[in-house]
């Protein structure tokens, strides 16, 4: 794609974002689901900084996600009641655990890395899926809610105000997008790239290559728990299917969707996933056959995802 077709595609993302809150109700939505597609939008982005752009797959960013779920929720329950804090704490929580666990699996690739990402995740699912008296266990951990941000000089109501919480959540959007964009546009992000296209000669050329891979899997947990974060506030609840390894595979199915190597692929991924979950949910419990369904057409025929197609429709 062109200079000037990417610069068109940017700006219209972020035109419709901009104007979601007034636009959604026009086709049948509902803010909280437009904030629900933001977020889950970006923490498929922030499993394709990985996957995409990388080349390693994950199955187990569900953990890092949870990890920001949780870290908002007993920040706000236990300790301080404020949102900008437990926000920091749940990014911070998904970051520490993924550079912790990183420096242990940075050397494996392919299937193994992928299943053990799964272990790990587990094991933080099972922590808090079976620590009942600090997580609220299979329950999940409630009578906790987002609070009013105090900006000094007015304070922001996001409990009951959707649209103000909304544009809370596109700011935050915005700011870790730009950060990401900018990653990917930096000569590490063009070493990734030439790591995700032949690793062998990436070595030959003196590239450090798990000291890259280590710093990209931190960084994509980073942003997942911020992604974490917001969903928590998106929901006022905690529970541990958020940490849960079928989480993971839905991030997966969203990027995979949407056009995995693409920037905004995963967004539209996540837009078509999260909607048609609202939509079929409400009409039978299967929900996910045809979701599921959807996705194999989508993989055999269209491999470069929804985005990839949509492309190639408009440069036709």
């Amino acid at each position: 794609m062109s200079v000037l077709g990417r610069r068109g595609l940017d700006i219209a993302v972020w035109l419709l974002l901009l104007a979601l809150p007034y636009w959604l109700n026009w086709v049948g939505g509902y803010t909280s689901l437009g904030s629900r597609v933001l977020v889950l939008g970006f923490a498929a982005m922030s499993l394709n900084f990985l996957l995409g752009f990388t080349g390693v797959l994950s199955f187990g960013h569900a953990a890092y996600f949870g990890l920001g779920v949780y870290g908002v929720g007993l920040t706000i329950k236990y300790l301080v009641p404020s949102t900008l804090i437990g926000m920091a704490v749940g990014v911070m929580a998904g970051a520490i655990a993924a550079a912790l666990i990183g420096l242990l699996i940075v050397r494996l690739r392919g299937i193994y890395f992928a299943m053990v990402t799964i272990a790990f995740g587990q094991v933080f699912y099972f922590i808090a899926y079976r620590w009942n008296s600090v997580t609220g266990g299979d329950d999940g951990l409630s009578g906790w809610h987002r609070m009013p941000i105090d900006l000094g000089f007015t304070t922001v109501d996001i409990l009951g105000n959707d649209k103000a919480f909304y544009y809370l959540v596109l700011v935050s959007f915005a700011v870790a997008v730009a950060i990401m964009a900018a990653l990917l546009r930096s000569p590490f992000g063009r070493t990734l790239l030439a790591i995700r296209e032949n690793e062998r000669r990436a070595r030959f050329l003196g590239i450090p290559v798990e000291r890259h891979i280590w710093i990209a899997f931190t960084l994509s947990c980073f942003f997942m728990g911020l992604a974490g974060a917001l969903y928590a506030l998106v929901n006022n609840f905690a529970d541990p299917r958020g940490l849960h390894y079928s989480q993971s595979g839905d991030f997966v199915m969203m990027a995979v969707m949407g056009g995995m190597r693409t920037f905004w692929g995963p967004l539209l991924g996540a837009a078509v996933f999260v909607v048609l979950q609202d939509y079929l949910s409400s009409v039978t419990v299967n929900w996910m056959s045809f979701v599921g369904m959807l996705f194999v057409l989508v993989v055999l025929f269209f491999p470069r995802g929804l985005l990839g197609f949509l492309r190639r429709r408009s440069e036709a």
